[in-house]
């Protein structure tokens, strides 16, 4: 590993967008409590105001063809910080997450970590889906992209990005991270949108989740597995 100082680290936030406008400034707005970051918006083509607001906010602006991988590949080209966190547009980032992703980094052994997640809606379903992602995360070492994951620049490069697969992006990158090190879960959550679990219905969308991750550990094509979602008009994992 590098001797980068990781107490003082700069962190990139990337946040890939597709026609965002309604959640692009909660979310950039999140990150501004804290120091020594730049946001980066990654725009896919949006034909309404994400690019705008996110200009009007700050952050930095690129574009890129539209794919959640390639869009968080483009942002990590340009990202000038040694730690770079991966944001959902529809996410909200903590209070000091800086200053907790600076400190779960130097835990021995770590490469990578994430938060515990923390759905924006009531119903009490969305609290069995919160206890099983923090129950996925910690014992299986599996958290997904809407927990903000987040990398040292340095192993970014050395598993080579996330794979530009057209879903599952998230999945794949995690198995990679496992096996240069730990990965560390912190306790305080991001909180996210609901509106993917509310248009189907909790259980469905849980469901659905579940039987796409085994048919892709089973072989099944993203390109395929994509296609289902599409014709569901589900948003992805």
């Amino acid at each position: 590993m590098s001797l980068v100082n990781l107490t003082t680290a700069q962190v990139s936030i990337i946040i890939p967008t597709l026609n965002e406008a309604g959640n692009i400034k909660g979310a950039i707005a999140s990150t501004l409590s804290s120091a020594n970051i730049e946001v980066i918006v990654v725009d896919g083509g949006s034909s309404d105001e994400t690019v705008a607001i996110a200009q009007s906010l700050g952050a930095k602006v690129i574009s890129s063809p539209p794919g959640r991988a390639v869009q968080m590949n483009a942002g990590a080209v340009v990202a000038s910080g040694e730690v770079l966190l991966f944001l959902h547009a529809d996410t909200r980032l903590p209070l000091r997450f800086d200053a907790m992703i600076r400190t779960a980094l130097q835990q021995p052994g770590s490469v990578a970590g994430a938060f515990d997640l923390q759905i924006d809606a009531s119903p009490l379903a969305l609290r069995l889906v919160e206890l099983g992602v923090k129950w996925r995360s910690r014992f299986l070492q599996m958290p997904y992209g809407d927990q903000a994951i987040f990398v040292t620049q340095e192993v970014f490069q050395k598993i080579g990005g996330f794979p530009e697969l057209p879903i599952m992006e998230d999945f794949e990158f995690i198995r990679h991270l496992k096996s240069t090190g730990r990965i560390v879960i912190i306790s305080t959550p991001v909180v996210t949108s609901a509106r993917r679990w509310l248009q189907k219905g909790v259980f469905k969308t849980t469901l659905l989740n579940q039987i796409i991750i085994v048919a892709y550990l089973l072989g099944v094509s993203p390109t395929r597995i994509r296609s289902w979602y599409r014709k569901e008009k589900f948003r992805r994992i």
